[in-house]
């Protein structure tokens, strides 16, 4: 019987990894999400992870569908405003729509660099992110930006003389104040020229007064890959530095843009995570 631990072994050999690279039994962040929208590409220490962070925030499920949607709805306009190449960093486990099959329904010729740390997440790349041609996949760590912006990959495929849309899609709330959150979106905007977009999503507490987030936090910090750390509005505003927000501005999630039913008071509530697009 062929296991889902073969099924990866065989996978990082065609991906060009070693079995001692992949480690499944640290829940990461990426596998835990895909948990959350209810994938199957995750681990039992990822499984087990998610299953203690809904036990004290079970609205995080809810919030991970509606970030989904945020991200289809931010590319496809980043795409209607002209800009045709994307790095797309912490990507986590592919699920479709994919942000090359979002964004390739109105640019066809859309170029496309995926960035994450999970070794597991480059063995899904060459069949589900970069087959079409166009796309990238680069491994590496959004805390050390100049090793992403330098990689080949980025380099081969994103010109940096023409707009750029950057997506930190539920990503730096994996990145804590000590390791310097806001130094790091500097360095990744500061190469971006004037018309590239930044396309951002990030947990909040501010509409809960439960203490959830702390035992959350506490879940990452202590059995996961990364540290979390959830911030208020005003501090997400901070990372928009020298970008202008399209309205509707930094709304929650639901509220960007939407193209269905809006969920209003208690059901809006269930949705703890800001979203927004800037224009350099």
């Amino acid at each position: 019987m062929v296991t889902q631990h073969d099924e990866l072994e065989k996978s990082v050999s065609e991906a060009g990894f070693t079995p001692e690279q992949i480690d499944t039994t640290t829940p990461h962040p990426a596998r835990m999400y895909d948990y959350y929208l209810g994938g199957r590409d995750n681990y039992e220490a990822d499984r087990e992870a998610a299953e203690r962070v809904l036990g004290v925030l079970p609205d995080i499920r809810v919030t991970a569908r509606s970030n989904r949607d945020f991200l289809h709805r931010a590319v496809r306009a980043a795409m209607d405003s002209g800009v045709r190449q994307v790095i797309d960093i912490g990507t986590g486990i592919p699920t479709s729509p994919n942000t090359h099959e979002v964004a390739r329904q109105i640019a066809p010729d859309v170029r496309v660099a995926y960035v994450d740390n999970d070794p597991i997440v480059a063995t899904y790349a060459d069949a589900k992110l970069t087959n079409s041609g166009n796309a990238g996949f680069v491994l590496a760590d959004v805390r050390e930006p100049g090793t992403v912006l330098d990689h080949p990959v980025i380099q081969r495929t994103i010109d940096f003389d023409q707009p750029v849309a950057l997506m930190l899609v539920a990503v730096l709330h994996f990145i804590t104040d000590a390791e310097d959150a806001t130094g790091v979106v500097g360095a990744l905007t500061e190469r971006l020229p004037a018309g590239s977009h930044l396309i951002l999503s990030h947990a909040t507490a501010d509409f809960h007064e439960s203490r959830g987030f702390e035992q959350a936090a506490k879940v990452y910090n202590e059995e996961s890959t990364s540290r979390a750390q959830w911030r208020g509005k005003e501090e997400i505003m901070t990372f928009f530095k020298g970008f202008e927000l399209l309205e509707p501005g930094l709304v929650q999630l639901p509220l960007w843009r939407p193209e269905g039913p809006v969920p209003e008071g208690e059901e809006l509530s269930h949705h703890m995570g800001y979203g927004g697009v800037g224009v350099k």
